[in-house]
C-alpha cells in the first residue's frame, strides 16, 4: 500500500521535513527530520487530521534537528536517531550557528542500521549510510527512501564537513542502488523528490557507479 508523504521545506535553509502516513485515512503519522519550528509542523499535522506518534532523524546536522525537541515535547512522540550522533541533539550548543535557537533533547530510541521499526501502521527499515556524516541513517518504507543528505536530485551530500568521506558516501549510495529497485522514490533532505533509477542514470556525481554497470 503506497504511503502518503507531505513535504515541508522548513528552517533557515529550507531543509525538508516529511509527514508520512499510511495510504488509508490515517490518524497517526511519522515525522522525518523536523527541520523548522515545531509550531509549523503541528499546524500541518492538524490540517492533515493526523498526529505525530514518532520522529525519525536521519543525522545530527543542526538543520535537520531544529524542531525535534519542541515537537517531541509537545506531542510526546519518541525520537529515533543515530546512536553515533546523539550528542548533536543532546548538547547542540557548539554545533548550531549563532542566532539559531534549538532545544536540547534526549533521544528515546538509538539506532545504528539494520533495525526494523513498526510505526503508525508502517514498517521502516533502518539503513546505515555514512559518508555525509559518520552515523547517517536512511529509512526505507514501501517503495520510499528517506535519504537525508546522502542523495539528492542531481547531487549528493557534502563531504567537506567533519566526519564526512567521499569514498564512504559513494559506497553507501552503491549499497542503496544494489538493494532497492530503480523506481524507488527518494525523499531527500533538500530539494525535490527523485528516484534511484533517475539518479543512477543522470546524476553527474554517480558517473563511477554508472560505469560499473555499463556492459
Amino acid at each position: 500500500m503506497p504511503l502518503r508523504v507531505d513535504a515541508l521545506p522548513l528552517g533557515p535553509i529550507g531543509t525538508n521535513c516529511y509527514v508520512v502516513r499510511a495510504d488509508a485515512p490515517a490518524a497517526e503519522a511519522v515525522v522525518v527530520d523536523p527541520s523548522g519550528a515545531a509550531a509549523e509542523i503541528r499546524i500541518e499535522l492538524a490540517r492533515l487530521g493526523t498526529r505525530c506518534v514518532a520522529i525519525l532523524v536521519t543525522h545530527g546536522h543542526w538543520d535537520h534537528l531544529v524542531g525535534v525537541g519542541e515537537l517531541a515535547t509537545g506531542t510526546g512522540a519518541p525520537v529515533h536517531m543515530p546512536e553515533g550522533e546523539r550528542v548533536l541533539l543532546e548538547q547542540p550548543g557548539p554545533y548550531v550557528p549563532a542566532g539559531i535557537a534549538m532545544t536540547p533533547h534526549t533521544p528515546d530510541v538509538l539506532l545504528s542500521g539494520g533495525e526494523s521499526l513498526e510505526l503508525a501502521g508502517m514498517t521502516f527499515d533502518v539503513l546505515s549510510v555514512p559518508g555525509h556524516s559518520p552515523a547517517h541513517l536512511a529509512y526505507a518504507a514501501d517503495g520510499c527512501l528517506f535519504s537525508g543528505d546522502v542523495l539528492f536530485a542531481g547531487s549528493v551530500g557534502r563531504t567537506d564537513l567533519p566526519g564526512a568521506d567521499w569514498d564512504t558516501l559513494l559506497e553507501s549510495i552503491r549499497a542503496l542502488v544494489d538493494a532497492y529497485p530503480p523506481e524507488t522514490v527518494v525523499y531527500p533532505g533538500h530539494g525535490p523528490t527523485t528516484t534511484l533509477g533517475a539518479e543512477l542514470a543522470r546524476n553527474p556525481f554517480l558517473a563511477d557507479l554508472r560505469a560499473e554497470r555499463t556492459p
